[in-house]
């Protein structure tokens, strides 16, 4: 009986560095591979259905600060998340290691260098992370999400397979776009912690649209708990039909019935709402490093499948103003749903699947 080959994967904390390494860790284990996943204790929150053999909790923090008591704590973590990962690999055995970004990759990646083991990394931003830039030259490859990547060392092996998403995003890009007679639905993401800007904008703007497009419309937004009763009173004064609520559980079933959506431009969001084929309005988040979320949304608003508004322009006024526009014209948003879909990768985690075993098989 032959001995499955073995993926040791990597993650940070957020949903942005998971989702990608729970799509692609299903491609793995469908062509026979075990997963073991690390991350940290706020990876462990986005770990129920990660196919992993075992999850293992491991201690990581940014040593990016300049409280000195802060950053020896920072590297103390580190140091003992290293150790963790060095016993992994010494009593696992896995035959390559993933990074996936944050700072729980760090351990892993650096036990796999210290080991010889090989290792890939994938950036999910159109700007390489601090993590991976550490290890980018050492890397087997690069998988990027995006075909802009910037701060990639150029002797880096870059390979562009687009950002893993989960089956269900797959499954939703086969929905036809909603049509022209009956509702018109809006779908507003908030990022994985909801955004303030969003949950208190975007409300009062719609309410403010005029009354041929309001009657019609259907929102579904994901709002901050403290935003929500507001949301939903401006909403109901409105006259318009809404659910709000802090958490969507089916966000792919709900991307698919929207005429236009509204989010943050996170490399989750920008993917799957591109492999589901859907018309946006970004406001990418301000303070992101490197303003990696403007970054990101640049192929979409450059091929007209969407409109990225910066935060110092985003307001009630420019909002209502933009909508009306967008909701008043249906073949228009087909048109830009089409060049939305036209930039969506679905097959990303079978095309990071082959490149991890090629690495490994070429080792």
């Amino acid at each position: 009986m032959t001995t499955p080959k073995r993926a040791l994967i990597a993650a940070g904390g957020t949903g942005g560095h998971m989702f990608p390494a729970r799509a692609a860790a299903q491609e793995l284990v469908a062509r026979g591979w075990e997963v073991r996943l690390v991350t940290d204790a706020r990876g462990m929150k986005h770990t129920d259905g990660f196919p992993a053999v075992s999850v293992d909790q491991i201690r990581a923090a940014s040593p990016v600060t300049k409280n000195p008591v802060k950053l020896v704590r920072a590297w103390i973590e580190l140091l003992a998340g290293l150790m963790s990962c060095r016993n992994i690999i010494k009593t696992w055995k896995p035959d390559v290691v993933a990074g996936f970004g944050g700072y729980p990759a760090f351990p892993a990646l650096m036990a796999a260098r210290q080991k010889n083991l090989p290792f890939a990394i994938h950036e999910q931003n159109a700007v390489l992370g601090r993590v991976n830039r550490v290890f980018a030259k050492g890397a087997g490859f690069i998988a990027s999400g995006f075909e802009r990547l910037d701060r990639a060392p150029e002797t880096a092996k870059r390979l562009i397979t687009g950002n893993p998403v989960r089956t269900e995003f797959i499954a939703a890009r086969e929905k036809p776009f909603p049509g022209e007679t009956g509702p018109i639905r809006i779908f507003v993401l908030g990022g994985s912690l909801g955004a303030r800007i969003l949950s208190e904008t975007v409300p009062e703007a719609i309410a403010e649209l005029p009354e041929r497009l309001k009657s019609r419309l259907e929102v579904a937004q994901q709002t901050r708990e403290e935003s929500l009763a507001m949301a939903q009173d401006i909403y109901q004064h409105a006259g318009i039909k809404a659910d709000c609520a802090p958490f969507f559980g089916d966000v792919a079933v709900r991307l698919a019935a929207a005429h236009l959506v509204i989010a943050r431009a996170g490399a989750s969001s920008v993917s799957e709402i591109a492999c589901v084929g859907r018309p946006a309005i970004f406001v990418p988040l301000a303070i992101a490093a490197d303003d990696h979320q403007t970054a990101n949304a640049e192929g979409l608003v450059e091929a007209g499948a969407a409109d990225s508004i910066p935060e110092t322009e985003f307001n009630t006024e420019a909002l209502t103003a933009l909508l009306d526009v967008r909701l008043s014209n249906h073949a228009e948003l087909t048109d830009r749903a089409a060049k939305s879909a036209s930039l969506g990768r679905p097959s990303a985690a079978a095309l990071f699947a082959d490149a991890l075993i090629s690495l490994e098989q070429g080792h």
